[in-house]
């Protein structure tokens, strides 16, 4: 009976989506109970008290001006002939400012909301003083644009506010990339005051005045003379450089000269814009130069990471797989606090942002100096090309950037595309990339360049698969000769002497046990140099090739939505069928390789892991780009291609032919194999004098 009634409650147990549902629900009615709770329990009234009734007038007459106002969003007070009249805005409400000091506002809710406004004007103007009408209003957008950038520049905080590549949609096509978004960005430089104030210049509304087309002015007027703001100027043509300059007057009569830095903050969401998901998220982070360093740092890419360091840096960057942002100091940033936190699979964030960034640093300020600090923002692709040549591109300001076009120390832009270890990376700056340039320069389709890329790397990398097949023909002939010599020798007590045997026959043969293995590791760095730039090339993003979309993301031919626990976290909800052929290829070329090669009693269970390791590798790239996977799937028919044919060339009598020869040679020793045998002598001398004793001892 038990086993009944527990089958029939796990039968009827309510589904994952059920119970989510269930628990929504219980939330949302415990909150809307909470809410009424709290509404009821409001049952003291507010009201301004008398120091607050003072400090009001103080402000009145301090900062209210000759209009006699005091303002912010939601309140707006005149003072005439010693009365303070006005409203207050609660929601869609407005309520007359003497209706709530004579406390004649019979919602106790609603006037403590109104009171509670009016106590926030007070701090407002306590903390800002003159600029608290900087701090509300409209938000004024102004708009750069050239061929390639199109900026929007913010009135408040008077910063860049959305920078939309032109050229770059989105993977989904539903809008352009912006390396910069609204409400996801968020720079800021703090200024102190010599009356204490402290001012946030992303809380302050600027003043835009549109210099020319392609300079915009964001400004902030202290009175009296003074004011602070950010000059912008974008370079015609196809530039994804902006100039942005801190420009001043008369800043010392509110600054002293003791503020030798300007405290800088840097805030970033980073949003999502491929379609493959994996690479993205390995290639999003914070990277940043130190001055004089030649090298360029980054934070870890896969999990949070916060760093701080007191050294001099020249520039940081919100970068991701494709594009970044750069902020380049004309002088340089004093320290840096940086923080990169990954958004969890479980926030409702995560399907629209990568990572949270921040970055804090401060730069060299002057209070007397009209133009303090200035800097260059790159705002594009991540280019190798458009990255190395970054002076071209700032030569547009003319003397303006002579503090980055100088002959000084390399700002190494360029390594913001990941290229591999040093060793791959030159092998791709020297080798790859300008073929694969050179290629683009004429062939518009990149499914057609990477075959040709392919079969120009599997041609120059051929002579050593000619000598590697050549060396495996000659341990295949020697094989039986190895197994007498195995038969005449046997035992632990010979097995120096069978060693040495064997290497005096690969000597008289002319043959070498590695020869098969020296010339497939010389080919490796290509092949792990090209799994280093494909996933970074931004030429292959959104480039359609037969049944794939986009070169830069895998090619699902079938997908489903279920989550498979182990499955969905390697494998992913999909099946790329370039990946698939690439291990089918895989399979193919592993069943030739080992019908070519000697089976080994001693180790059965090899051959089969053999044929397991192209499995391994589906569920490896089945993530990744469709480009890379479509090259290792060419590279491996081209590899077949090539055994066959060498197989024609390397005829098994000529190559006995050879060794015959080779073995009628005299034979110089080397110094290293005389070493060698001088070695294995010794050691057969030890192991002999050792056996006497045992054998003494045992008598």
């Amino acid at each position: 009976m038990c086993a009944v009634i527990f089958g029939f409650m796990y039968i009827n147990k309510p589904s994952e989506e059920e119970l989510a549902r269930q628990q929504q629900e219980a939330a949302q009615k415990e909150k809307a109970e909470q809410q009424k709770q709290a509404e009821n329990a409001v049952t003291v009234r507010d009201s301004l008290d008398a120091d607050q009734l003072t400090l009001l007038m103080q402000n009145f007459e301090s900062y209210g001006g000759d209009s006699a106002k005091l303002m912010t969003n939601d309140v707006k007070l005149t003072k005439a002939n010693g009365a303070v009249t006005g409203t207050i805005k609660v929601g869609d409400k407005l309520i007359n400012y003497g209706d709530v000091v004579d406390h004649k506002i019979t919602d106790i809710a609603l006037n403590n909301k109104a009171v509670a406004a009016l106590e926030m004007l007070n701090q407002m103007y306590l903390k800002n003083g003159h600029l608290v009408n900087k701090m509300g209003g409209a938000n004024s957008i102004f708009k750069l644009k050239n061929d390639s950038l199109e900026l929007e520049i913010s009135s408040k905080g008077g910063m860049i506010s959305r920078a939309t590549l032109t050229a770059y949609p989105s993977a989904h096509l539903t809008k352009l990339v912006e390396v910069i978004s609204p409400k996801d960005n968020v720079m800021n430089f703090t200024l102190d005051m010599r009356d204490g104030q402290t001012y946030e210049t992303k809380d302050l509304n600027f003043t835009p005045t549109q210099v020319n087309d392609s300079t915009v002015l964001m400004s902030l007027d202290f009175g009296n003379g003074s004011s602070f703001g950010f000059r912008y100027t974008l370079a015609r043509g196809g530039n994804f450089f902006v100039r942005m300059e801190i420009v001043q007057k008369n800043m010392n009569k509110l600054i002293g000269g003791n503020i030798t830095a300007l405290p800088f903050s840097w805030k970033q969401k980073m949003s999502r814009h491929e379609e493959g998901t994996m690479f993205e998220e390995r290639n999003s982070t914070i990277y940043y130069k130190f001055t004089g360093d030649g090298d360029v740092d980054y934070l870890n890419e896969s999990s949070e990471q916060e760093e701080r360091s007191e050294d001099r840096v020249k520039w940081f960057s919100t970068h991701n797989q494709f594009f970044s942002a750069v902020l380049i100091a004309d002088k340089e940033f004093d320290g840096a606090h940086m923080k990169s936190v990954p958004f969890s699979k479980d926030s409702p964030d995560y399907q629209h942002y990568l990572k949270d960034l921040s970055i804090h640093s401060s730069v060299g300020y002057n209070s007397s100096a009209q133009v303090p600090a200035s800097f260059f923002m790159y705002l594009g692709p991540n280019r190798y090309t458009l990255l190395d040549n970054y002076k071209s591109m700032v030569k547009a300001y003319g003397k303006a950037a002579s503090g980055i076009t100088a002959d000084n120390e390399d700002l190494n832009l360029k390594r913001l595309v990941p290229l591999g270890w040093t060793l791959f990376r030159w092998i791709n700056v020297y080798l790859v990339i300008p073929v694969f340039n050179w290629l683009s320069s004429f062939i518009g389709n990149y499914g057609i360049i990477i075959f040709i890329l392919t079969l120009l790397i599997k041609l120059v990398l051929s002579p050593f698969m000619f000598k590697s097949y050549k060396s495996q023909a000659k341990m295949k002939i020697l094989a039986p000769d190895i197994k007498a010599l195995e038969a005449k020798y046997p035992g632990q007590d010979n097995a120096i002497k069978r060693q040495q045997k064997t290497m005096e026959l690969y000597r008289m043969a002319g043959a070498n046990p590695l020869g098969g293995c020296l010339p497939m590791l010389l080919q490796m760095p290509v092949y792990i140099a090209v799994f280093a730039f494909f996933p970074t090339c931004i030429d292959l993003r959104g480039q359609s090739f037969l049944w794939a979309h986009d070169l830069s993301a895998p090619d699902a031919v079938f997908s489903w939505t279920t989550h498979i626990p182990v499955i969905s976290a390697y494998f992913g909800n999909h099946v790329s069928l370039f990946c698939l052929l690439m291990t089918v290829t895989n399979i193919a070329y592993t069943y030739i390789t080992m019908q070519s090669q000697q089976s080994s009693s001693s180790m059965p269970g090899m051959k089969w892991m053999m044929y397991i390791m192209p499995l391994f590798f589906l569920v490896f790239f089945n993530n990744y780009a469709s480009g890379l996977s479509y090259y290792y799937f060419i590279s491996l028919l081209f590899t077949i291609l090539l055994t066959y044919g060498t197989r024609l060339l390397v005829k098994e009598d000529k190559v006995r032919a050879e060794m015959a020869a080779n073995a009628l040679k005299p034979k110089k020793k080397s110094g290293f194999m005389a070493r060698l045998e001088e070695a294995q002598r010794q050691q057969q001398e030890t192991l002999r004098k050792q056996q006497k004793r045992n054998n003494g001892k045992r008598r």
